[in-house]
């Protein structure tokens, strides 16, 4: 039985855009390979973090959200703990209400309503 899981992961702001996207591609084939379905990859970019981590203020935030068995997730983590570009990450299951969000966010249902209340002030 497949569940639903969504990780993010922050990844040291030192590397090159290509090695960002290297490292993303690497994570999405450690799924693959364990036979996960990546549902979704969202690379959100530079951005600050709350407090410095390994001396460092900002970092790459990515998201994948994939449906796996759960043991594919412990693989995961293990490779994430042995890479040295990963500064933090959390992977979470996810239960039927956050799935049905994440299909309407992606979509774009919640960034219309917002231009909407935009328009109305």
């Amino acid at each position: 039985m497949k569940n639903n899981y969504e990780t993010v992961f922050i990844l040291t702001p030192v590397l090159s855009e290509e090695q960002m996207k290297d490292t993303v591609e690497k994570f999405k084939k450690v799924l693959v390979d364990h036979g996960a379905d990546v549902i979704n990859t969202e690379v959100w970019g530079l951005k600050k973090l709350a407090y410095p981590i390994q001396h460092k203020s900002t970092g790459f935030y990515n998201l994948i959200e994939f449906a796996a068995e759960p043991t594919v997730v412990k693989a995961l983590e293990t490779e994430y703990r042995r890479d040295e570009a990963i500064l933090r990450f959390l992977t979470t299951v996810l239960d039927k209400h956050a799935v049905i969000y994440n299909e309407r966010r992606r979509k774009g249902e919640f960034k219309k309503k917002s231009k909407a209340k935009e328009e109305a002030i």
